[in-house]
């Protein structure tokens, strides 16, 4: 049984109704943000407002597949959004690949698929993402990289692997979408892994929200 009622689609009116009640937050750089606090709900569509860069996905998804934590390795450039995360040599905490296949983040992959496979019922079929550390890392060497994904849990219910991710941040327009296009793949390869079919995927934030330069999305 899966408790969530909302979905994509009510996210989106969630944000129409800030944005028409002028109900904003103020950044830490003076920028204006809807913001919604909390938020839960299914993740059943693979944008909440915009379009998906396939071309760009496939890339990142392959620089994640690289398990390099360098964002000049990221096939035919790093967007700017990256590079102004990076240190001063280009490197990140955020390699998501790098986080649940890396033995440096002790296997996290690995750990929740044998944790799977020994049994289906189990609730510590997790992918640990940030980590304690994460106080004295995010910023070192002029870094500004404090993981957003928490941890993501896994379950076989009925047959099918159901994803639940708790993320710290999410930004709505380009962070939602990457973040989905990454789960998904996720989801499917370990889906395979276990011979199960892919289940629902279930979608917390602590803030989930829309910068001021994105609000004309929002209708």
């Amino acid at each position: 049984m899966i408790s969530v009622n909302h979905r994509v689609q009510d996210v989106k009116e969630w944000f129409q109704t800030l944005k028409e009640k002028s109900e904003f937050v103020i950044d830490k750089t003076g920028c204006k943000m809807l913001e919604i606090v909390g938020a839960t709900f299914l993740a059943d569509e693979e944008a909440i407002f915009g379009t998906v860069n396939r071309d760009y996905v496939s890339r990142e998804i392959e620089w994640y597949k690289m398990m390099s934590r360098n964002v000049n390795d990221i096939p035919r450039g790093a967007p700017k959004a990256w590079l102004s995360s990076a240190d001063q040599d280009g490197y990140v905490n955020s390699n998501y690949g790098w986080m649940i296949w890396s033995e440096e983040n002790c296997r996290q992959y690995s750990n929740a698929l044998r944790e799977l496979q020994t049994n289906s019922e189990s609730r510590r079929g997790v992918m640990i993402y940030t980590r304690p550390s994460m106080w004295i890392e995010y910023n070192t060497n002029g870094m500004s990289d404090f993981v957003c994904t928490n941890v993501v849990q896994y379950f076989i219910r009925e047959g099918k692997l159901i994803v639940d991710v708790s993320m710290r941040s999410n930004d709505v327009v380009f962070g939602y979408k990457n973040d989905k296009a990454w789960q998904d793949y996720v989801h499917g390869r370990l889906a395979a892994d276990l011979k199960c079919e892919v289940g629902s995927m279930i979608w917390h934030v602590g803030s989930l929200h829309v910068y001021e330069q994105h609000f004309d999305l929002v209708h």
